[in-house]
């Protein structure tokens, strides 16, 4: 017999789902709001899965676990979220204030980011 999705998450853990997707959310510094346009989803939408009264359809929670960087099984309780790894503590201060960054800004943060990590690998492979 196959299931849904939908009824799996409705059995085996919507308010798991709920509580997981707002503390993410919470961890990340985002705003409901944010969240819903992100995913391009109606922000009542939005809310009523945080309050476990409806769940998102599949590809639907494919894209929350990417926006919130994080992977689908801690989305829905199969595992335990994990935090980011960075160490250097002014880098994670950094970090946290990311998503306050308008999407202009992110953007081109991540060429910034992404010129920086292909000009160290260059060098390692140069090196070695």
């Amino acid at each position: 017999m196959t299931i849904s999705f939908q009824d799996w998450l409705s059995e085996n853990g919507m308010e798991i789902f709920a509580t997981r997707l707002r503390e993410a959310r919470e961890a990340r510094k985002m705003t409901q709001a944010r969240l819903a346009d992100l995913l391009a989803v109606n922000r009542r939408v939005y809310n009523r899965w945080e309050r476990g009264s409806s769940v998102p359809q599949l590809d639907t929670v494919v894209k929350i676990a990417q926006a919130l960087q994080m992977s689908i099984d801690a989305l829905v309780g199969l595992e335990e979220p994990k935090a980011p790894k960075i160490h250097n503590p002014k880098l994670q201060a950094l970090y946290e204030q990311i998503d306050s960054l308008s999407d202009e800004d992110q953007q081109a943060l991540i060429v910034l980011m992404d010129s920086l990590v292909t000009r160290t690998k260059m060098a390692k492979l140069i090196v070695g």
